[in-house]
């Protein structure tokens, strides 16, 4: 896979086909919108979904860890999609099994498990995360952030449209970078996505199988 420079704000990142965004100088993977857990939860309501859904996610997550080896995971936010069920067992497996990273989350609309269960599973949780120059939240909070600080969140399953020269329409998921605050794409596979308005001013890289494209 081809990884994809990104510096702003004296910072540097690597960007990764995967969903995720390597923080150099702290050494941290920045992920959001895992929503692990999701197709089970569907299963017990009844609803039916594929087998397999949600399963690549592991591969991907221990793909990003091998890449980068961070010292430090940040999820912005909905690590699980809703309430308690088998697969936040496989989660806080799969935390034991990579006990020498630090996994802190940061609290999203979907993260309703109890306390406890976190601790468990060796997260260090927030509500919301200042961290010069940045500040991690889960949904957008532009008008809230610190002036000297640029918001970087999830929530929103960001993605463009990008048209071919046959006329063809391509919905691809996105980082995008705003003039104050950034929306990291949804790391998890069984999500939905939703199309961001972009002007002359925003940054925004695509992400395909294999790659990390700026448009």
């Amino acid at each position: 896979m081809q990884l994809t420079p990104f510096s702003f704000l004296n910072q540097n990142f690597r960007l990764h086909p995967c969903g995720g965004m390597y923080w150099q100088e702290k050494k941290t993977l920045l992920i959001a919108d895992l929503h692990l857990g999701k197709a089970a939860h569907f299963r017990k309501e009844g609803i039916p979904v594929p087998r397999h859904a949600g399963d690549v996610n592991w591969d991907k997550l221990i793909t990003l860890l091998l890449d980068f080896s961070p010292e430090r995971v940040l999820i912005l936010g909905d690590l699980f999609h809703s309430v308690y069920n088998a697969k936040w067992e496989e989660w806080t497996d799969f935390t034991r099994q990579f006990s020498h990273i630090d996994f802190v989350l940061v609290l999203g609309n979907h993260d309703i498990l109890s306390a406890e269960k976190y601790m468990q599973a060796g997260l260090t949780v927030h509500k919301k995360l200042s961290e010069a120059p940045f500040y991690f939240t889960h949904e957008p909070e532009e008008e809230k952030t610190p002036v000297d600080l640029y918001n970087l969140c999830g929530h929103i399953h960001p993605c463009v449209f990008l048209r071919g020269a046959g006329k063809e329409r391509m919905r691809l998921p996105c980082f995008y970078f705003g003039e104050k605050g950034g929306i990291l794409p949804a790391f998890g596979d069984f999500t939905g996505m939703f199309p961001v308005r972009v002007s002359q001013r925003d940054t925004v890289f695509v992400l395909t199988d294999d790659c990390v494209i700026e448009v």
